[in-house]
């Protein structure tokens, strides 16, 4: 949601800090890898408890991810690789916040709730594998309820009580699956369209007659 409605708000509000970043020294994948230690402490700090400090770290991974890009595009860094790079960055850093969560049911005898996070995890993935596997087909599949930055933020209010944990991750995990049949559906029925067709101009199809008559009256001879 935040990503199709504010992208451009966003943008020229973090453009200044990226250009402050650059002057200090920071590159892109430098932030995105810091993004991704501080991530990995989160998932820490949530399967130990210490969910206080939890918050705390999960906001300064959102900064490293908010700002990895800015300062890409201050940089004129901005590649393929790095690209690349902060996709699968992400990916793994999803993975540490929901592992951690994981954790924590697990040390306080929660049972088979251990399945939520890791099926919140399965959603997540699902929602970014449709939009690369869309956008290899030359397709668009944005948008969405739950898109990284909605879910670090339910993250963020799940940390807030111990009592409201529980709910809030089985929020996500509604809203998760909803973004995820809803990307799947509306792929499914712009790729159900058949592809506009390249109109050939007159003067080519004029010149490939000519050529078609050429190469009979040639035969002929």
């Amino acid at each position: 949601m935040f990503d199709g409605k504010f992208r451009k708000t966003l943008d020229a509000g973090t453009a200044p800090v990226g250009r402050i970043l650059v002057k200090i020294g920071f590159s892109p994948d430098v932030l995105t890898a810091l993004g991704l230690v501080f991530a990995v402490a989160t998932g820490w700090a949530i399967g130990s408890g210490h969910h206080w400090f939890a918050i705390v770290l999960l906001i300064a991974t959102g900064f490293h991810d908010m700002f990895d890009g800015a300062v890409a595009k201050a940089s004129d860094r901005a590649s393929q690789r790095g690209s690349f790079f902060d996709s699968v960055i992400d990916r793994i850093s999803d993975a540490a916040l929901l592992m951690g969560a994981a954790y924590y049911l697990t040390a306080h005898n929660r049972g088979q709730l251990v399945l939520l996070p890791f099926a919140i995890l399965t959603a997540t993935f699902l929602i970014s594998y449709q939009r690369s596997k869309a956008e290899s087909l030359g397709l668009t599949a944005k948008g969405g309820l739950m898109e990284r930055a909605e879910r670090m933020i339910l993250m963020g209010v799940a940390l807030l009580a111990k009592p409201i944990f529980i709910p809030v991750l089985w929020l996500m995990l509604l809203l998760t699956t909803m973004t995820a049949l809803g990307r799947f559906m509306r792929v499914w029925k712009v790729a159900a369209s058949p592809p506009p067709q390249e109109h050939t101009p007159l003067s080519d199809i004029q010149n490939s007659i000519r050529r078609r008559r050429g190469l009979s009256r040639a035969s002929r001879r």
